[in-house]
């Protein structure tokens, strides 16, 4: 049987070459399922290709073709390509969290920036199997920069609908570099993927949020490629921001399917770490996860300034997996954070930085012991948001002292000046 659409809730099948998001039964979010019965999937198998030049096995994500689309023709695939992130050991991070051994899985070495080019891959290659000529997505950034890149690559058009205030510059650029039809709009994130839902509806183009199923297919490939390059051991958690929580759901599936398979013997368990001012699943954990309340997000860190995540339900099943925690830090800790990432020579973000704080948080609150070890995800490059680190780093945030302040020094044209700087004296002001 070939892979097929089947909704999470109901258990509804659709083909997979259907235009369809979401249950037209119920409603529900859809999966994409895939038959492994005739296939042979080995940990052998993906690390031989390590290394290879060939596509499109070379990409990050395709290696790993059997778990992402399996009967998808190889000259329709659309890859830059992408995956290959670097998973770095940070002992001097760790001892700052209270763990005695942390990784960080850094997606912000993906072509445009961010993890959001692992899905596109498999969004955009399932816009040529359906033969659409025209994408969209609504966005807070990184998503518009993936997609405008694919499309673009794709030969297809790209269409972004995002809020006309509080987009980072570095993200913003992308979009129009890429040629994409970029749309400003007077609304927040949640009301614009609600436009772009039913604007490309009536229109005919394809939507390439995180409610399409094979963007989802293509992030689960974060959590094998963590996984085979810690050789195959598990580790005891993984850390990730949440936003739209779009990785989250797609490391729950990740996880449950390598276990079915074999690849690995036991789960980790998954950490979600949102901002304070962007926190609908860390105040439904709160209850019990009784539902869902959408609230108004304001957050620094922008990647995730989104108050009602259209991937709730599926987040819940991935905590629900792996017996996951959620866990939320302030605006003020996610800078701090950040500005230790930065200063480690890796840099990321601002949304990024919840992995690291939320890490310290869960030691603090005895939720992470301090002998397990922890892996956290990095979603997005420190060039997304620069503005961000000039301001933190000129006391410039409202409401956050930038308590590892790295200041521009200033001198004038002269030498003794420059010295006293790097033998650090004081200088009068030039």
């Amino acid at each position: 049987m070939p892979s097929q659409l089947q909704c999470m809730d109901c258990g509804a099948t659709y083909p997979m070459n259907q235009v369809i998001y979401a249950c037209t039964a119920c409603g529900g979010l859809l999966d994409v399922k895939h038959d492994w019965s005739e296939l042979t999937i080995t940990r052998e198998l993906f690390d031989q290709r390590l290394g290879t030049l060939d596509a499109p096995y070379r990409s990050g994500v395709w290696r790993y073709k059997e778990l992402v689309y399996p009967d998808v023709p190889d000259d329709l695939i659309v890859s830059r390509p992408e995956g290959n992130t670097n998973l770095y050991h940070v002992p001097k991070l760790a001892a700052w969290a209270g763990v005695d051994t942390l990784y960080l899985k850094h997606e912000g070495e993906n072509p445009t920036g961010s993890f959001k080019d692992r899905g596109m891959t498999g969004g955009v290659t399932q816009a040529r199997v359906l033969g659409m000529t025209r994408v969209a997505c609504a966005s807070t950034g990184n998503t518009s920069a993936a997609l405008a890149s694919y499309a673009a690559f794709a030969g297809l058009e790209g269409i972004i609908f995002m809020q006309n205030r509080q987009i980072a510059v570095g993200k913003l650029a992308q979009g129009l570099a890429y040629g994409a039809t970029c749309i400003q709009i007077n609304a927040d994130f949640d009301r614009n993927l609600a436009l772009v839902r039913q604007i490309s509806d009536e229109l005919g183009i394809y939507v390439l949020n995180s409610v399409n199923p094979f963007r989802l297919e293509g992030q689960k490939t974060i959590m094998i490629e963590t996984i085979q390059q810690l050789k195959w051991h598990v580790p005891d958690w993984i850390v990730v921001p949440g936003g739209n929580l779009g990785n989250s759901s797609a490391f729950g599936k990740a996880l449950y399917e390598m276990r079915q398979l074999g690849l690995i013997d036991r789960l980790p368990r998954i950490a979600i770490v949102q901002a304070e001012g962007a926190s609908p699943l860390y105040r439904a954990a709160q209850r019990g996860f009784d539902h869902l309340e959408p609230m108004k997000a304001e957050t620094i860190a922008t990647a995730i300034k989104i108050g009602n995540p259209v991937n709730y339900p599926k987040a819940v099943r991935a905590l629900t997996w792996t017996n996951g925690v959620v866990e939320m830090v302030t605006d003020q800790e996610i800078m701090d954070a950040k500005a230790l990432i930065d200063a480690a020579g890796i840099g990321c973000e601002p949304a990024s930085a919840c992995s690291l704080a939320g890490t310290r948080k869960l030691v603090e609150h005895g939720v992470i012991q301090r002998g397990e070890s922890v892996v956290g995800v990095l979603t997005g490059s420190v060039m997304k948001d620069p503005d961000a680190i000039i301001a933190y780093h000129s006391n410039q945030l409202e409401d956050i002292t930038p308590t590892y302040q790295n200041r521009m020094r200033q001198a004038g044209d002269s030498v003794e000046q420059i010295k006293s700087i790097l033998l650090g004296e004081s200088v009068p002001t030039p």
